[in-house]
């Protein structure tokens, strides 16, 4: 669904030119667990993401300075003396980029589309995470259906799930038959919980529309043993519907003249916006994960920088 006329092609679709100069944007930016005091990973919606899996290498005696909190009592009592637990780090992890590319993303009343802000925003998901060290895979959620990318540690990799992303982004049309893809959330979500194994990282770029109880059950299966982020991409129409001008509103085969001067017209349009907005709000807050919510209106890399808690200086994109 379109509002505007689009002032240019980059408004509306993206390339991979686009998508793969992202890694430019992602120095300085992580959704590892350490977080600046006020960043949204910092615990602010009850979760937090943990960083990267510890595995338990051995049982060795208290020395001190040793963290308490890794006091093995068992074998304390049972040796009278002692005992602390120890791991190791793992070397690397599995970062997994879910990014909704469905006609409800192709929206827009200002800067960009949702669709193009999603596209973004997922690649430099992945520069983030294979900077980081880490396996990177995706999920593109599309009306007719989901396609996944295997993960891997390398940059042809990365260009793959651009690849996918472009593609899917590209078959969004003003003039596209609708089609019921509401249930494609969640069938990406359960792609995800089939593939994701455990101490991964699941960064899920979306609208959210259709987001239901299933999906509050599958993110809270997701987050037993994964670190999750939701990135919500929202129009500010949604938040804030202008009181006077006129939109022309299409949706496949349809067209609208909105006139939003209209009592009539724009009361019942506000309450259906800020109710939608307030419904994926209380689902992902019932899932209790981080949420970053990214505007269309405004820098997506300096909205995503204040998100996280990092305030770059002169940074644009």
């Amino acid at each position: 669904m379109t509002t505007r006329t689009p002032s240019a092609d980059n408004d509306v679709y993206v390339d991979m030119t686009d998508l793969m100069s992202q890694e430019a944007w992602a120095q300085g930016l992580s959704f590892a667990g350490h977080q600046p005091v006020g960043s949204i990973l910092a615990g602010q919606h009850g979760s937090k993401v943990r960083g990267r899996g510890l595995d338990f290498d051995t049982l060795r005696q208290y020395l001190p300075g040793d963290d308490l909190r890794q006091l093995d009592w068992r074998a304390s009592l049972r040796f009278n003396k002692p005992y602390v637990r120890t791991y190791l780090e793992e070397k690397d992890r599995t970062a997994w980029v879910v990014v909704d590319q469905r006609m409800s993303m192709f929206f827009g009343s200002t800067l960009y589309f949702k669709s193009v802000v999603a596209a973004r925003l997922a690649a430099l998901a992945a520069w983030m995470a294979y900077r980081a060290g880490d396996r990177v895979g995706g999920i593109v959620i599309g009306d007719s259906g989901i396609e996944s990318v295997k993960p891997l540690r390398s940059r042809a990799r990365i260009q793959q799930l651009c690849g996918a992303i472009v593609k899917r982004n590209r078959e969004l049309c003003a003039i596209k038959r609708a089609e019921d893809a509401n249930g494609r959330l969640n069938d990406a979500l359960r792609t995800a919980l089939a593939v994701a194994s455990h101490n991964g990282l699941i960064i899920i770029v979306s609208d959210f529309a259709g987001a239901n109880d299933d999906t509050v059950r599958l993110l809270r299966g997701l987050a037993a043993h994964n670190d999750i982020v939701a990135v919500l991409v929202f129009d500010p129409m949604a938040a804030n519907l202008p009181s006077t001008g006129q939109v022309v509103v299409t949706q496949g085969e349809l067209q609208l003249d909105i006139r939003l001067g209209r009592r009539v017209v724009h009361q019942p349009l506000r309450a259906f916006f800020s109710e939608r907005l307030a419904h994926v709000d209380a689902l992902l807050k019932r899932a209790r994960l981080p949420l970053l919510a990214i505007s269309t209106a405004d820098d997506t890399v300096l909205q995503l920088r204040r998100e996280l808690g990092r305030q770059g200086k002169g940074l644009r994109r």
